[in-house]
């Protein structure tokens, strides 16, 4: 993109464009989302952006960071976390809210506030609530700062899994049988709500995945063999979100694909498909992170099969009203039909990770990616579109 359009005043030379690179986050995903920031700190031209790295605490703080992406990386089967790498452990960071000034500030208790300079685009590298949600895309809607990903309603629909499936099966999509428990139905009568889960299992038989509503990266999902095991699966996923989803489990392939927003529209990339991990009784946070559990890319489809699920790729990233990429989990059955798990709309974002992947298969490198991100984001305005 041209600094063309950045505000200059009359006496400033061009700037090259600033992004703010924001990772942490009080989910329960913080330690991917500090891997995914690594991922992409590194890959930044930095040639042709500024770069300025904010971290969100798992307390909520808006904190500087060092620039130190080696930093940001599992060792010993243990994630990151945003105060290894606080410059201050009082010190925060304030985005505007003024629409008409992109200044960010430091403060620090005891003395004169900072001015960090402009902020001309957000790559929010958060994954799972208070992030990934669509409260923080309403954020930089208010300031008035573009961002990478999909806005608020895209965000907001594509964490909460029971809205999700709801949009998707009214577009047309076909989705697996499922039933979700407010925590009000728990709270009330939790006899009834576990009869619920019990008549989803009479009707399509065991195992089921018992899982937290609004959340990622397979983190608090439990997968069920009988009766037995639900109340230790139901404790665990109302650990990370009083609201849980419970699916029936379906036999087919995992099938995954990336959809990614070019100027004349959304592309599917080419599918990927996700092998049963030998290690692991489905592909859980551990078998996706730890292990690195490789999957297949391209996947081994039919001509038809790879052309029908990039179809429902961008058929789902349209029907969510998604902007900027997405990653689309279907299950193709057994009787060749394809049903649509779930999207995300930060999904994991390393070079090994799926999503990356599969672009790179079909041409475009993880530095490009992200660069095309950046550049989407820069062209596109807040508010209402």
């Amino acid at each position: 993109m041209s600094t063309e359009n950045l505000p200059q005043s009359p006496d400033q030379p061009q700037r090259k464009p600033r992004v703010a690179v924001v990772f942490g986050g009080r989910s329960s995903e913080h330690g991917i989302s500090m891997v995914t920031a690594g991922a992409v700190l590194r890959a930044i031209d930095r040639t042709k952006y500024d770069v300025l790295p904010i971290g969100i605490t798992q307390s909520g703080r808006w904190v500087l960071t060092a620039d130190e992406p080696e930093r940001m990386a599992i060792t010993e089967r243990r994630t990151p976390n945003v105060e290894q790498l606080a410059e201050s452990s009082e010190g925060g960071v304030v985005l505007p809210v003024d629409p008409a000034n992109r200044e960010v500030v430091y403060t620090e208790p005891g003395s004169v506030p900072k001015a960090l300079g402009e902020i001309d685009v957000v790559f929010p590298v958060l994954h799972g609530p208070y992030g990934e949600d669509g409260t923080l895309q309403g954020l930089l809607e208010l300031s008035g700062v573009p961002y990478v990903g999909s806005g608020v309603l895209a965000s907001a629909v594509g964490q909460d899994k029971e809205y999700m499936k709801r949009v998707f099966t009214s577009f047309g999509l076909k989705v697996g049988p499922y039933v979700v428990i407010r925590p009000r139905e728990w709270e009330q009568d939790e006899s009834a709500a576990r009869k619920k889960i019990i008549d989803l299992a009479g009707d399509h038989g065991w195992p089921l995945f018992v899982k937290p509503a609004r959340a990622g990266s397979s983190i608090g999902i439990t997968k069920v063999e009988d009766l037995s095991g639900l109340d230790d699966a139901i404790a665990e996923a109302q650990r990370h979100d009083p609201k849980i989803l419970v699916e029936a489990a379906l036999r087919g392939r995992e099938i995954e694909c990336g959809v990614l927003e070019f100027e004349d529209g959304p592309r599917a990339s080419v599918p990927a498909e996700i092998p049963p991990p030998d290690a692991h009784a489905y592909y859980d946070f551990e078998a996706k992170y730890i292990d690195s559990t490789p999957g297949i890319v391209p996947a081994p489809l039919t001509p038809e099969e790879t052309a029908d699920v990039q179809r429902l790729a961008v058929d789902a990233f349209e029907a969510a009203s998604c902007e900027g990429l997405v990653r689309a989990d279907f299950f193709l059955t057994e009787d060749g039909e394809f049903v649509i798990n779930e999207i995300n709309t930060m999904p994991g974002f390393t070079p090994i990770s799926m999503y990356p992947q599969m672009w790179q298969a079909g041409g475009i490198g993880y530095a490009d990616l992200v660069d095309r991100l950046i550049e989407a984001a820069l062209r596109r305005s807040t508010g209402l579109r």
